[in-house]
């Protein structure tokens, strides 16, 4: 089995490509969904956040995201602090995750699989790339967020310039079709499977 990383800016359409390698059979973990699961459910996780950030982070309810968006704001140093003691779990969960799959390929979809380094982790990589503008208006659409949010979301992230010298593989995804694409690319790791 090899493990593949699924990769892209935000409004970049990873989020489409993963759905696509579903229907075509194959499985995806969504990073971005168990880490915000890890937060109310991983009892070490929450232990430590308590001890970094303080008990108020959870209450009756669960896990305070807004509280913890706060604190990072208030001081950027957490975010890298935070970030080390998420992305192990997360990793270690989709390790176990795949170890259960019974297919060729499985898939990681995650943000920022380069700026954490766990592309290094994966058998190859592909990442989705889309023109700015329409990245923007994709973001706008899905979020509502106004362009300078957006703006500033993008900017915590790497440029695709430095991406794409560490990719494998690469999906223009400027609004035209990118099934063909993606199958290029299946062929591609089966051979590489087989």
């Amino acid at each position: 089995m090899l493990r593949i990383g699924l990769t892209g800016g935000i409004g970049s359409g990873k989020s489409l490509v993963a759905s696509v390698l579903e229907q075509m059979g194959y499985p995806v973990f969504y990073s971005d969904l168990e880490a915000k699961a890890l937060y109310d459910t991983h009892e070490v996780l929450k232990t430590e956040l308590i001890a970094l950030i303080g008990t108020e982070l959870y209450d009756a309810t669960g896990f305070k995201k807004d509280l913890l968006i706060e604190a990072i704001f208030e001081n950027p140093a957490l975010k890298d602090k935070i970030e080390r003691l998420v992305h192990p779990k997360v990793r270690a969960a989709f390790e176990e995750w795949a170890a259960h799959q019974n297919t060729d390929l499985v898939f990681n979809e995650a943000a920022i699989l380069f700026e954490t380094g766990a592309y290094l982790q994966f058998d190859a990589t592909i990442l989705v790339i889309a023109p700015a503008e329409l990245r923007l208006q994709r973001v706008v659409a899905r979020d509502g967020l106004s362009i300078q949010e957006i703006e500033k979301r993008i900017k915590t992230q790497w440029p695709d310039t430095q991406k794409i010298k560490l990719t494998d593989f690469i999906i223009e995804n400027d609004g035209k079709a990118i099934l063909k694409q993606i199958e290029a690319i299946v062929a591609e790791l089966l051979k590489v499977k087989n």
